[in-house]
């Protein structure tokens, strides 16, 4: 019988994990440099402007406590209001000499929030810097608005670019390289979350474990290229008998996991049957004809994954047992 075992070590959100490092040093910073800017305006007695960084201060220490706690995507927004609002602030204070902190903020922001909310954030910036009286005065002012633009478009592209990217190493690390459907950690994260949301949804799913009967023959007798094919097909077979609210997973080895949306035992039994005959007429290997088992579970109010996992597991080795080329419901 297949056991869950320890969980897949994996990251809940790939892009978050990625977005989460940058964030996490650059809040902190944030934080601390508005710490320092606070002090030198209470020593040359600005309380209106130490009001605002004080404030600012607040919000970067906000920051870097919720991305510490992997909230990133509040943590992000939070920040880059920080960074922007710092900025802003020193240019009043400071008028021009504050401008070369523009191209720090401009550029870091695009690191640490989705480029949705870097791009309107950076826009502000820029807009409040051009409204600012007398900071258009200084000399150097065109050459510097026209760095400033074009940091905020390669800062953008390049955002857009990375948030793609992050996207598809997201979806490379959630899919089964061999037969292209999502694999143990996309099945563990899934689970995880429709355990939580089982209890306000007014459908009910179940959870249907199956795996090729003698799937090791396959492999003894015709080889591990034959054993691939097996699997591929199947793969395949399962994702054209499923429905569009149904989702299938490959756990490991020959074994397959598929979260339906039945209503009742009775109509999960109609399910699993109905997938076991249509793998029968269709699955064939060098060996011939290649059968599987289907062990499934409605869910029964588990607390946790691996138990409702359990159940459905125990009724596969029961298919198994009974003579294999079968389907069980746990009762």
């Amino acid at each position: 019988m297949h056991t869950p075992g320890p969980p897949v070590q994996h990251v809940p959100d790939l892009p978050q994990a990625l977005r989460s490092v940058p964030l996490r040093t650059i809040a902190p910073t944030s934080a601390l440099v508005l710490v320092f800017f606070s002090a030198w305006l209470a020593a040359d007695r600005r309380l209106p402007e130490l009001a605002i960084s004080l404030l600012l201060t607040a919000v970067a220490v906000a920051a870097t406590v919720l991305a510490q706690r992997r909230r990133l995507d509040i943590a992000g927004v939070l920040a880059a209001l920080a960074n922007a609002g710092g900025c802003l602030l020193a240019a009043w204070v400071l008028q021009h000499s504050a401008l070369a902190w523009t191209f720090l903020v401009l550029i870091s922001n695009f690191f640490i929030v989705r480029y949705e909310v870097a791009a309107p954030v950076n826009l502000a910036l820029v807009v409040g810097l051009l409204l600012q009286p007398g900071l258009l005065l200084a000399p150097i002012q065109p050459q510097a608005l026209a760095v400033i633009v074009l940091t905020f478009g390669f800062g953008h592209r390049f955002s857009r670019r990375l948030q793609g990217d992050r996207s598809r190493l997201e979806q490379l690390a959630s899919l089964d390289a061999l037969t292209g459907v999502p694999n143990r950690r996309a099945l563990e994260r899934t689970l995880s979350q429709q355990i939580i949301g089982q209890r306000e949804s007014r459908f009910r799913h179940a959870l249907v474990v199956l795996d090729i009967d003698h799937f090791k023959d396959v492999n003894d007798r015709h080889g591990h290229a034959a054993g691939d094919a097996a699997l591929s097909d199947l793969a395949a077979i399962l994702r054209f008998e499923l429905r569009d609210r149904d989702q299938v997973f490959r756990f490991g080895g020959e074994e397959f996991v598929i979260l339906a949306e039945t209503g009742t035992c009775e109509a999960l039994e109609r399910f699993t049957e109905r997938i076991r005959k249509a793998v029968y007429e269709a699955l064939r290997g060098p060996g011939g004809r290649i059968t599987i088992s289907l062990g499934g579970a409605m869910y029964a109010g588990e607390q946790r994954w691996q138990d409702w996992f359990a159940r459905a597991d125990a009724a596969l080795y029961e298919a198994k047992r009974k003579g294999r080329n079968s389907a069980v419901i746990a009762g």
